[in-house]
């Protein structure tokens, strides 16, 4: 599925966990004319370099999903129209 992502993939970067450090996941990357922020696998023989700086703003976001998903009514999907949820995300994002 990395691929399907990469084609509609736009910026300067593209930030990834440690489960995305496959060559080419890389190579598809590089020929997007992006940068690679992705820490190399543990596993790895070659350990590469990142962004660390970069990779905070990953971890931000991934931060912000949880907190949303702390919410029950959020996570458990209670409300049955599209326009109710959002609005309950709206409500989530202000608190």
């Amino acid at each position: 599925m990395a691929g399907v992502l990469l084609d509609h993939a736009q910026g300067r970067a593209c930030i990834a966990d440690a489960g995305y450090d496959a060559e080419h996941i890389r190579s598809a990357i590089r020929l997007r004319k992006m940068k690679a922020v992705i820490p190399s696998n543990p596993t790895r023989a070659i350990i590469r370099r990142y962004d660390k700086k970069l990779y905070h703003c990953r971890y931000l976001v991934e931060v912000f999903f949880h907190r949303l998903k702390s919410y029950r009514r959020i996570a458990t999907r209670y409300e049955k129209t599209a326009r109710n949820y959002l609005a309950l995300i709206h409500l989530a994002c202000a608190l």
